[in-house]
């Protein structure tokens, strides 16, 4: 059979790094530090790239039994110590926060988020100032609480759609990424804005495409960062010609929202949609707002930078807060004691004949606390975190680790380590009501690690928490659920951004008759 000279074009230099990977051997420390176990060699070119499956917090977790809560693997040419237990977690992110506050280059934030955001920004001054302006004016306790009225009305909407739906099958999964978009939308642009974008009609649907299209693709790992002489894999399947798309849409809606905010902030004209309360105003306002009054920050931040924050804030607020919504309801589904539990709780707390959940309600649910971290322990909706890197060499768990190495914790291991949790397995919403009572996801339990902790801990906890407990209150509150067709539930993952459910979440919803 001929061999095309294209073939040979592409084969050739293959099968040259190959043979330099199969006969290079990593060398180990000089001085006699001893590196993380690691599951061999691994293969030509690849490395452990292999390993990982289609599910990959799945496949490390099989390989930590194996190996170890501290494991070095190759990842094509990216060094990576894999961290599976609480106290390797501990170190990382607490004893040694500082040695691991920097992440590794990351092709998709360089692309997507004009290498100038925040989430994905390696340590340094930049990071520092930028973090916190997001800490300080956008995600502080009076702005999150500013979103009240936000929360409350498109959880309103989310029953009424339901509602619409309700007389069949549906999958629940589609309202709910639309209730997660629009509360995050309308927190980043301001409500008339964000009815713009997402309103019915082609438009609309192609923009709720576009933004599909880029949380998809932060989840990605492009070839040409694990393996550069493999980069062409991505051209020809497409994912460059994806990426230049998704960028270019993007940033034309970001360029025309922040450019007509500007022209309303000139002297003389009608800012149409702020009340003149500072407390109200939307995130692409109080960025702005940051560049003319505060000194102090010692940045000053330029549009791409404005697009990058705001991108982030869609990145960490969107996919994930409708992923812990899905994953709690398809629990409570499979487990029907909990599910009526919770329902007589919110019942009681709203009272018979109320217009319906408001936020005042949330602080009375424990029940509906305690059912939120089982599911964020058993379904993280990032397993792995974003990576770290150290810039210099460092230690974990007495294990040597080489500077530049990037730091993977694989926070749904932790959760389902039976060393840290007794039926580690199961969906045991009151351990968090008795004996784990105290423990909570915000940082300083580092056996449930859903939202990082340290330096690089998720600034915007504060915003999703009530995000999600708005939703599954009002969705319990007002319907009976059950599985459509009568079947148990599909619980099976699919690998993204957040780990979702394969198979959606077919369900029957029946309104509560008052």
């Amino acid at each position: 059979m001929a061999v095309s000279p294209l073939a040979l074009v592409l084969l050739v230099p293959a099968l040259v790094v190959s043979l330099v990977y199969l006969f290079r051997r990593p060398a180990p420390p000089q001085d006699g530090r001893q590196l993380p176990p690691s599951p061999g060699r691994g293969l030509p070119l690849i490395g452990h790239l292999h390993l990982l499956g289609s599910l990959p917090h799945r496949s490390l977790r099989a390989l930590a039994e194996a190996h170890g809560p501290v494991m070095l693997l190759r990842l094509g040419r990216v060094r990576a110590v894999v961290v599976s237990s609480a106290a390797g977690a501990e170190e990382v992110m607490k004893a040694r926060d500082l040695a691991f506050a920097s992440r590794p280059p990351s092709v998709m934030a360089e692309r997507l988020l004009y290498g100038r955001d925040v989430a994905f920004a390696p340590y340094g001054e930049y990071w520092r100032q930028a973090r916190r302006i997001c800490v300080v004016h956008l995600l502080n306790t009076r702005r999150t609480l500013s979103f009240r009225r936000v929360r409350e009305e498109e959880a309103a909407a989310l029953v009424q759609r339901v509602r619409d739906a309700s007389a069949a099958a549906m999958d629940a999964c589609e309202p709910l990424v639309a209730y997660a978009n629009t509360v995050v939308s309308r927190a980043a642009f301001g409500d008339d804005t964000a009815r713009g974008l997402y309103r019915d009609g082609d438009r609309g649907r192609e923009l709720r495409k576009v933004f599909d299209d880029f949380v998809q693709l932060l989840g990605t790992a492009p070839m040409e960062e694990l393996v550069p002489c493999l980069g062409w894999v991505d051209t020809v399947r497409g994912v460059d010609a994806r990426i230049r798309r998704t960028f270019e849409a993007l940033d034309g809606v970001l360029e025309k929202v922040i450019d007509d905010r500007r022209r309303r902030r000139q002297p003389g004209s009608r800012r149409k949609g702020d009340d003149g309360v500072d407390g109200h105003k939307d995130f692409v306002d109080v960025l702005l707002d940051v560049n003319e009054t505060d000194g102090e920050a010692g940045v000053r931040l330029d549009t791409n930078e404005i697009k990058a924050i705001i991108l982030d804030m869609f990145a960490a607020g969107t996919d994930t807060t409708s992923t812990a919504i899905e994953w709690a309801i398809a629990e409570l589904i499979n487990h029907p004691t909990s599910m009526r539990k919770l329902q007589d709780e919110i019942r009681a707390a709203v009272g018979a004949g109320a217009g319906g959940v408001t936020e005042d309600h949330l602080d009375k649910l424990r029940y509906l606390d305690a059912v939120l971290k089982e599911t964020l322990r058993l379904h993280p909706p990032a397993p792995l975190l974003v990576p770290r890197e150290t810039p210099n060499d460092a230690e974990i768990l007495g294990y040597h680790v080489p500077a530049r190495t990037r730091v993977i914790i694989n926070a749904w291991a932790i959760g389902h380590d039976p060393a840290t949790w007794e039926r580690a397995e199961e969906f045991v919403p009151e351990r968090f009501l008795l004996d784990k009572a105290a423990v909570d996801f915000r940082g300083q339990d580092f056996g449930l690690v859903p939202f990082g902790a340290g330096r690089r801990g998720c600034p915007g906890v504060e915003f999703a928490v009530p995000t999600v407990k708005m939703a599954l209150a009002s969705l319990l509150c007002h319907f009976d659920w059950a599985p459509a067709g009568g079947r148990s539930l599909d619980m099976r993952e699919t690998n993204g951004i957040a780990v979702r459910l394969k198979s959606g979440l077919p369900l029957v919803a029946t309104p509560r008759l008052p």
